[in-house]
C-alpha cells in the first residue's frame, strides 16, 4: 500500500442537530478527532481503488488498523462522515455543486489509533473535509412529503421479518463469514444485496432496526421521497426481501423472469406497506465547499 501523507492540524467540525445538540453516536465516539496523516487527490478517470472497509452509514466494519482508503465523490464522503442514510444523503446533495457529485477523490489517511472504531473514523473524515474541502454545513428541520412505513396488519410481521433474537447470533467477521457460508447477510449490522435465482434481487440485514431499514427500502424501491418508520416495532430485527426488478427502459420483458414487484414483496414477505404522509426531517445543508489542493 502506497500513499503520500501530510500532517493534519485542524480539528473536526461537528454539526449539531437543529435542536443544538450533537448526534448521540458522535458523543459516544469521543468527539473531535483527526487523522495523523492524510492525502487527497483527484482520481484518474476510469480508475478506482478498494475501500479499506465499507464506507457506508451502517455499522458494518472490520478492523483496518487505523487505515482509511476511499475513492468516491465528495458527496459520498460527506454521507459517510455524518452517518447519513440514503434519504438524508439525497436531501443533502441538493445543496452541493455538480463537481462534488461527479468528481471522485482518492483519499489515503491513517490514524495512530489502530483500534479506531467506524464512528471514530467518521469524526476523522469530518476533520479532513473541513481542512481540505473547507466544508461548512448546518442542520435544519424541514416539513416534507414522505412515505410512512406501516404494518399491513396491526402487530403482525411477514415471514421474512423476524426478531433478531430468533435468528443466527452475531459474531462472524469478514472474511471468515464468507468462508463459512454464514447466514445472509454474512455479518451483522450491514445492508447487503445480491442476485437471487430467476433474475430476482435479494437485500437483507441482521440486527437492524425499522428506523434504519426505512431509508434503505426507499432507495431500493426508488420511491423518490424519504420513508419514515411508523410501524411501532422496536428492538433489533433480521430481514431478507426478494423481488423482480422492472426491465430497464426500452428493454423487452424476459418471459422467463417471474416474481413479485418491490411493493408486492414488501407486502407478502415483510408484512409492510407505505402510505403518503408528511414529516419533519432534519436536513444537512452545505453552506460552503471548495475543491481541495492536492498533496
Amino acid at each position: 500500500m502506497r500513499w503520500v501523507g501530510v500532517t493534519l492540524l485542524s480539528v473536526a467540525m461537528t454539526v449539531p442537530s437543529a435542536m443544538g445538540q450533537r448526534p448521540e453516536w458522535e458523543i459516544k465516539a469521543g468527539g473531535k478527532m483527526a487523522f495523523d496523516v492524510a492525502s487527497v487527490r483527484l482520481s484518474k478517470p476510469g480508475t478506482s481503488s478498494p475501500e479499506s472497509f465499507p464506507i457506508t452509514a451502517d455499522d458494518g466494519y472490520f478492523p483496518s488498523r487505523g487505515v482509511f482508503n476511499a475513492d468516491f465523490p465528495l458527496s459520498r464522503l460527506i454521507s459517510f462522515a455524518y452517518k447519513l442514510g440514503p434519504d438524508k444523503s439525497r436531501l443533502m446533495e441538493a445543496s452541493l455543486p455538480k463537481w462534488a457529485l461527479d468528481d471522485a477523490y482518492t483519499v489515503r489517511a491513517k490514524t495512530d489509533n489502530a483500534n479506531a472504531t467506524k464512528d471514530q473514523m467518521r469524526l476523522m473524515v469530518q476533520a479532513l473535509l473541513a481542512d481540505r474541502f473547507k466544508l461548512v454545513l448546518h442542520a435544519e428541520n424541514r416539513e416534507l412529503p414522505v412515505f410512512a412505513l406501516t404494518l399491513m396488519k396491526p402487530g403482525k410481521t411477514g415471514p421474512k421479518l423476524r426478531p433478531h433474537s430468533e435468528g443466527p447470533v452475531c459474531g462472524e467477521q469478514w472474511p471468515d463469514a464468507i468462508a463459512k457460508d454464514a447466514a445472509f447477510p454474512f455479518v451483522c449490522d450491514i445492508y447487503q444485496n445480491k442476485l437471487a435465482t430467476g433474475h430476482m434481487v435479494m437485500i437483507g440485514s441482521r440486527n437492524t432496526t425499522l428506523e434504519s431499514m426505512a431509508p434503505y427500502l426507499s432507495m431500493e424501491g426508488a420511491f423518490g421521497r424519504s420513508v419514515v418508520d411508523r410501524t411501532g416495532l422496536e428492538g433489533r430485527w433480521d430481514f431478507t426481501l426478494e423481488w423482480l426488478p422492472e426491465p430497464k427502459p426500452g428493454a423487452a420483458p424476459d418471459p422467463d423472469a417471474q416474481g413479485p414487484t418491490f411493493l408486492e414483496a414488501m407486502h407478502e414477505q415483510l408484512g409492510l406497506k407505505v402510505e403518503p404522509a408528511r414529516a419533519s426531517l432534519e436536513v444537512l445543508v452545505v453552506d460552503r465547499v471548495e475543491r481541495p489542493a492536492e498533496n
